[in-house]
């Protein structure tokens, strides 16, 4: 049973990365020979996946401006998307810095593990602070970033846990992707995995079954009192 001031490790996902999406639409729309009157909607909760046809859809842009902006935006997207200073638009999941400086009062040690490559950590850092995350110091707090572009997600995700495993027992893992928080819940059975119900890749991976599933840290379970509560029950 873990106690406030034994060593813990809570590897978590608490961020999202949706308003990076519309931001980059806009600006690519904005800037086409062809504006289009679209652009001027709310667009973050048209975003519900990585698809990008299906978002410029629900923001109302027709099928034919779909097709023609949909190679050259693609383009537009992969050279922003995965910098700093598009990060720097995250807004954290409702509850996350809440939940994780609960976490980390109550003694355990907090792992943030993400596929974001480590060229975007300025960005991550400045996000961190602007929303009162506890900050990564190498000691309490860990940053666990992607060293690159050669390793896909999972190949990352594996190596992670290998440096999480070295910072203590593993008493809580989150991850909006099915496949990792599957991993997680295999290689720390001893651990509570959540699988956070948001957005995620479109590979064909169901949750694993006894994985309970949140939308976000304000969930009941995971609340200021339950923090301690369910890291105390691993």
């Amino acid at each position: 049973r873990w106690r406030k001031g034994r060593s813990a490790t809570c590897p978590l996902t608490t961020h999202r990365s949706r308003w990076r999406r519309p931001s980059s639409t806009r600006r690519f729309l904005r800037n086409s020979a062809r504006p289009c009157p679209a652009t001027s909607r709310r667009w973050p909760e048209h975003w519900r996946g990585w698809d990008l046809r299906a978002g410029l859809l629900a923001a109302g842009l027709p099928a034919r401006e779909v097709r023609r902006h949909h190679a050259p935006f693609r383009r537009f997207w992969a050279e922003r998307f995965f910098t700093s200073a598009y990060c720097r638009l995250d807004v954290p999941i409702p509850g996350a810095a809440v939940f994780v400086r609960a976490v980390a009062a109550a003694g355990a040690r907090v792992a943030y593990v993400t596929g974001r490559p480590a060229w975007m950590e300025d960005g991550t850092l400045e996000v961190f602070r602007r929303h009162a995350f506890v900050l990564p110091d190498g000691v309490r707090a860990h940053l666990l970033m992607k060293p690159g572009d050669a390793l896909s997600d999972e190949a990352w995700k594996a190596l992670a846990r290998e440096e999480v495993d070295a910072l203590g027992p593993v008493v809580l893992a989150f991850d909006n992707e099915p496949a990792h928080v599957n991993a997680y819940a295999r290689a720390w059975p001893g651990a509570l995995a959540v699988h956070l119900d948001t957005d995620h890749s479109p590979l064909p991976v169901e949750v694993l079954p006894w994985i309970p599933s949140v939308a976000d840290f304000r969930a009941p379970e995971l609340s200021l009192e339950a923090a301690e509560e369910a890291a105390g029950a691993r």
